[in-house]
């Protein structure tokens, strides 16, 4: 019976790694070879192939070693505000124009006057634009929040939210809301850092609560 499943962990080992080939995000990567190699040991189990179980034993604990590195990694995290942008805020819009279109569609770089903007660095690289309109009753709507594909694994979001929030609070934000969120990955990332369909203003937005 496993034998004649052996050929689906083999497939499923193959896929996973391919699958690492094509991500760009280090930490997604591991975790996709570290499938692949889950599978190839039991797909090498099942047929009592050594050489198999031995090579991805040996990957698969480089994998994990890797793993280990990235969640206890010391980085730097840096909160700077800024008021309508510059050279450095115009490069980094333009270079990721098209990702941006993709989170952020509605987004025009005119909006960001007069609104609550900065940037998150990252060991001083760029990693995430912010810019909220900010209401006088203390509701923030997001205009953006746009974080490079690289750095996303949620280190961002928590440092904005958890870290900085006495910034947030000492900006007069009492909630931060999307009216719309035309990206999958990006609702799943609201979903962790904790936003939820609340009542604002008569309406129902994706919100978070900063108090």
């Amino acid at each position: 019976m496993l034998q004649d499943l052996a050929p689906y962990f083999g497939y499923l080992a193959s896929l996973l790694l391919a699958l690492g080939l094509l991500v760009s995000n280090d930490l997604k990567f591991r975790w996709l070879n570290t499938g692949g190699n889950i599978a190839f040991i039991v797909y090498g189990v099942v047929l009592g192939a050594v050489p198999i179980i031995l090579t991805n034993c040996i990957l698969l604990a480089i994998n994990l070693f890797w793993l280990y590195k990235i969640y206890n990694r010391k980085e730097h995290f840096e909160l700077l505000e800024f008021s309508s942008g510059g050279i450095m805020i115009d490069r980094f819009l333009s270079f990721y124009q098209k990702d941006i279109a993709t989170h952020f569609p509605d987004f025009k770089r005119e909006q960001l006057e007069g609104s609550l903007n900065f940037v998150v660095l990252r060991d001083l690289v760029i990693a995430n634009i912010f810019s909220a309109k900010l209401a006088a009753d203390g509701s923030a709507q997001v205009i953006i929040n746009y974080t490079v594909t690289k750095y996303r694994d949620y280190k961002v979001g928590r440092f904005i939210f958890d870290k900085e929030k006495q910034f947030l609070l000492s900006k007069g934000v009492k909630i931060i809301y999307y009216t719309a969120v035309a990206n999958k990955r990006h609702e799943k990332f609201l979903s962790v850092m904790g936003f939820s369909m609340l009542d604002l203003n008569g309406n129902s937005f994706l919100c978070k609560n900063i108090q």
